[in-house]
């Protein structure tokens, strides 16, 4: 289980960093070109879409480097919960666009995040 957990976590990792980059790096208006899926953008003011990607980039962050420097790895599940609560805002934001076949990867998302906060705070835990 273990090992699940970790390729999880660098799997989410990976996937937070570089979306999040995308959004700290991209412009507005070039994120909501890349498609109907990235249309939210035009809900949010630019220091909005920033700010999550921001969020996305330490959090990405924050669910491998805790661990794999051995200092505060209790860091690991905190930064899952974050990002859990990352998604649960982007699954509200798809409901009220009426985007739910867009909204079932975030859910998935959601799902890993929960799984491996739950597995790093009990069975699987760094202590």
């Amino acid at each position: 289980m273990d090992l699940a957990l970790w390729i999880i976590a660098g799997v989410l990792a990976a996937a937070y960093v570089i979306g999040g980059a995308g959004k700290l790096l991209v412009p507005r208006e070039r994120i909501a070109a890349f498609g109907r899926s990235a249309h939210w953008v035009n809900d949010f003011s630019p220091g909005a879409v920033k700010g999550i990607g921001a969020l996305e980039v330490l959090g990405g962050l924050g669910l491998v480097l805790p661990a794999l420097l051995d200092v505060a790895p209790v860091l690991v599940p905190v930064a899952a919960i974050g990002l859990a609560l990352v998604m649960v805002g982007a699954a509200v934001v798809r409901t009220r666009r009426r985007e739910f076949a867009y909204m079932a990867a975030d859910l998935v998302y959601l799902a890993l995040l929960c799984f491996l906060a739950w597995g790093r705070l009990g069975p699987e835990s760094f202590a």
